[in-house]
């Protein structure tokens, strides 16, 4: 399993982005993939998790109504769209896959599949 993110980068507080993490090497029905950012000198935390089908999302309550996290099973991609940004949602985005149904983990121990992080920075 193969994980490739992207469209991180610098914007103002208030703007968008949209993070892509494209997803090869097997078929993925059944994984869950999830979105986690990592600020310096922080732990990495879960912000947004959706199973393959798309039925079943989760948020962190600080990007709750802010951010949406949806698939495209043709192209093998789960999309993170970050509207209104702010300061501290700066971090890496990292996107992660695990093999587990429709039950989403929320911590990083749970998901085994990586992908290279994205840098998110927000000015205020």
């Amino acid at each position: 399993v193969q994980l490739q993110a992207s469209g991180g980068g610098l914007v103002q507080g208030g703007d968008y982005l949209r993070l892509s993490c494209a997803a090869s090497g097997r078929t993925f029905n059944s994984y869950v993939v999830g979105w986690f950012r990592q600020a310096p000198g922080k732990e990495r935390i879960i912000v947004s998790a959706i199973t393959w089908s798309g039925r079943t999302t989760y948020y962190t309550d600080s990007v709750k109504g802010r951010f949406t996290i949806f698939v495209d099973t043709a192209k093998n991609t789960v999309y993170l769209q970050m509207n209104s940004l702010k300061p501290e949602d700066t971090a890496v985005y990292y996107c992660a896959a695990t093999f587990s149904g429709w039950n989403i983990g929320t911590q990083p121990y749970e998901y085994h599949y990586w992908g290279q992080g994205t840098l998110v920075t927000v000015s205020s």
